[in-house]
């Protein structure tokens, strides 16, 4: 079978897909752009894929013999998954193998806000440090805080564990609630969104990008955190509105924000770039070497398994292809 890699993989990663496949692999360091995929999508029955790709309606219409999409990552509002569902086409990310890089770069933002760590990186490059005064880079402190989380999935918890380290208090915002039980067990307490938003020093967002979660974060939103905390998105860019999270920064809505994903990604919002409160990163959330090597791994398991017709153990429409034969 014919199988396109949109993403730049060592040898050694794409071995087991040689071994089977036929395989044209992007060989560039950035994203495979629009029009080279859109142009070798034809005859392939496999893709392998990342959150940059878009695999919409105007490319599954000339990709009339795939039958696997493996996206390289978490997130996958880069699919149109209605429209692969329709055409048979089994889809799926990497959810687990990323957890805890990202929740490790979630406390990163939060230190590094919270104690002005960039601020004070590039004051030392200036060469404008002279001499150690009581009140320089004054920030605040972490420890004894209240973290609130709005979205407690894998990352969430994993949020949430690593807090129990800085001896924070811990509350969650999401649809379910999850069992007393497991309440207990994370040391997390439930509330009401509004209720998270004025209680929290500093809020994490660890949501899907659907059509109920853009914007979530909005002007009403930010009006509601206290003037003294801070937000912190390493989920997706479009749950915040980035104009009114400027707006709250300009007036003092809030002390500032740390974020690794953008509303219009790779572009950031002007108003966000010439902010010394805030701590701007470019979606680095799973960016270890171990992380993306497991990643890529575990999309080749889903890609290979998909194109044996198994299951994929990450298939994200599964349910819905059963009972039809993949074309």
């Amino acid at each position: 079978m014919d199988v396109l890699v949109s993403i730049s993989l060592d040898h050694d990663m794409l071995a087991p897909i040689e071994a089977r496949h036929v395989v044209t692999a992007h060989s560039g360091h950035g994203p495979m752009d629009r029009d080279t995929l859109v142009s070798l999508i034809g005859d392939k029955e496999g893709l392998l894929c990342t959150i940059t790709d878009r695999v919409d309606e105007s490319l599954l219409k000339r990709a009339n013999r795939l039958r696997v999409v493996a996206n390289y990552g978490v997130g996958y509002d880069n699919i149109d998954l209605e429209a692969c569902t329709k055409r048979g086409i089994a889809v799926s990310n990497t959810p687990d193998v990323l957890t805890d890089a990202t929740a490790d770069l979630t406390f990163a933002l939060i230190l590094a806000v919270a104690r002005r760590v960039v601020e004070g990186d590039n004051m030392v490059r200036r060469k404008g440090f002279q001499a150690w005064t009581p009140f320089g880079f004054l920030g605040t402190e972490v420890s004894g805080k209240t973290l609130g989380i709005i979205g407690l999935g894998r990352i969430g918890k994993a949020v949430a564990r690593r807090a129990k380290g800085f001896g924070m208090a811990v509350l969650y915002y999401q649809r379910s609630r999850l069992s007393p039980e497991e309440e207990e067990a994370l040391c997390v307490e439930y509330a009401d969104l509004y209720d998270l938003l004025g209680q929290s020093d500093f809020v994490s967002l660890h949501v899907p990008l659907t059509d109920k979660t853009r914007h979530l974060i909005g002007r009403r939103e930010l009006d509601h955190m206290r003037p003294t905390a801070f937000l912190i998105n390493t989920s997706r860019g479009p749950v915040v509105d980035e104009e009114a999270l400027v707006e709250a920064l300009e007036k003092g809505s809030i002390s500032g924000a740390g974020l690794d994903v953008y509303e219009k990604e790779p572009e950031v919002h002007p108003g966000l770039l010439g902010k010394e409160n805030t701590v701007l990163l470019p979606h680095m959330g799973s960016a270890t070497m171990e992380t993306r090597k497991k990643m890529a791994q575990r999309a080749i398991q889903n890609l290979l398994l998909g194109l044996e017709e198994k299951r994929p153990p990450d298939c994200l429409n599964w349910e819905q292809l059963k009972g039809q034969k993949i074309p």
